[in-house]
């Protein structure tokens, strides 16, 4: 016969049966927790890298990758077309100021000056003739005009005397109108003589200035000419270093191709490459670290190139320090572009342990023991890292890569 169980009886049984799972989870946490006590790993001290917390500045930057380039450099162009006749320095070599580098055959330009300055000598015996008989015009009209006023004045008698006789009945009022008519005319003709008088001193005028004008720009290209044929000897226009010269002898080079460059070593800047996804933040007037070997020298981004190419956007970087003495033509140099900046904050050094997270682990030194403590992270720069919370002055922590202990919660340094 059945019999109903007490409340008591099924807690009983309830716990019999769910008792050996109970008992297993147990034994593992009890192993876990043995491992991470007893069984503590143990780490030597110089194998770690410890640093301290302390407080000081800290600044956000942004990577590139940097050429020493010379801060000026002076490209020199063919002056005309013509041919590479001698070369008589080569790239690499220091010259002065003044200095010869090349010589371009200058037969065709010496020729074509010559023709210019003849024909330029033929227009200036033109502009004197013509300016001759622009003179003897305006004269002639002058004269053409007084010989009107005299018989504009003969005439005038000549009415006045018509006038006289009429009223004695020596003359009809035929003549009197006639003589009046003449007058008329003569006094129209003398006011076109006067007016095509001052048209052709205005227009001489300006015909003479034209003809200087035209007489001035035709010394001026012979000028030019010469100008470029004395730049057919390419010589050095500063002090400096050649990088760069076309030493391809007889090769024909058209007027404005370059022939040589020559670089200014006493002043340097950096031109410099970043990521594509750093452009946005790239700003003319940022400030910039720059690494030298163990040297590092401030300056600032002055110009940014437009175009992006495969992936890079290029930029210049001016140097306070533009002529120190470890820079050089093409070196390379690490580029750290400072886009914020933190004064008298907490802050570590970076190391291999630092994670990209905001808040990370990482282990505190305390007495004999690493600690793992959480840290939550503000501004990152190159060498330093911000802890804005987890951590006070004077702590100690790992930086360098702990992750075979990462699994426990601390463990033993000797």
């Amino acid at each position: 016969m059945d019999r109903v169980l007490t409340n008591s009886e099924q807690s009983k049984n309830k716990f019999k049966k769910f008792f050996p799972a109970i008992f297993v989870i147990g034994l593992l946490g009890g192993a876990y927790y043995l491992m991470k006590t007893t069984f503590t790993k143990k780490a030597k001290t110089n194998e770690l890298h410890v640093v301290k917390v302390e407080k000081g500045n800290i600044r956000k930057t942004l990577t590139a990758t940097g050429t020493i380039v010379a801060a000026s450099e002076r490209i020199i162009n063919a002056p005309v077309s013509t041919e590479i006749e001698d070369v008589l320095i080569s790239a690499g070599a220091n010259v002065k100021k003044g200095d010869l580098i090349l010589k371009l055959d200058q037969e065709y330009t010496a020729l074509e000056y010559e023709s210019l300055n003849d024909e330029l000598s033929l227009r200036k015996n033109n502009i004197e003739k013509l300016k001759l008989q622009f003179d003897k015009d305006l004269r002639d009209l002058d004269y053409r005009d007084q010989i009107k006023a005299l018989e504009l004045s003969e005439l005038k008698t000549q009415v006045s005397d018509q006038e006289r006789l009429l009223k004695i009945g020596g003359a009809t009022a035929e003549e009197l109108e006639a003589a009046k008519l003449k007058l008329s005319i003569s006094k129209i003709e003398k006011k076109l003589l006067e007016n095509d008088l001052q048209f052709k001193r205005q227009v001489n005028s300006t015909d003479k200035n034209n003809l200087q004008l035209e007489f001035d720009i035709q010394s001026k290209r012979l000028k030019q000419l010469g100008r470029k044929l004395k730049e057919t000897s390419v010589t050095s226009p500063q002090n400096g270093v050649i990088t760069w010269i076309n030493e391809d002898i007889g090769k024909t080079v058209q007027e404005g191709e370059p022939l040589v460059k020559i670089a200014n070593l006493d002043r340097f800047e950096i031109l410099a490459l970043t990521s594509d996804r750093n452009s946005k933040a790239l700003q003319v007037g940022l400030p910039v670290e720059v690494r030298v070997g163990k040297e590092r020298l401030k300056g600032e981004i002055t110009r940014i190139l437009p175009e992006v190419e495969n992936n890079t956007v290029k930029f210049y970087i001016s140097l306070e320090k533009n002529n120190h003495p470890s820079l050089r033509p093409n070196l390379r140099a690490e580029v750290y572009i400072i886009t914020s900046n933190k004064e008298n904050v907490l802050r570590a050094k970076r190391g291999n342990a630092l994670k990209g997270a905001p808040d990370q682990f990482i282990y505190k030194i305390v007495d004999n023991e690493a600690v793992k403590t959480r840290i939550s992270k503000g501004l990152i720069s190159s060498d330093y890292f911000e802890i804005t919370s987890g951590l006070q002055v004077g702590d100690k922590i790992i930086i360098s890569e702990t992750e075979e202990f990462d699994h426990m919660d601390r463990f033993v340094i000797d």
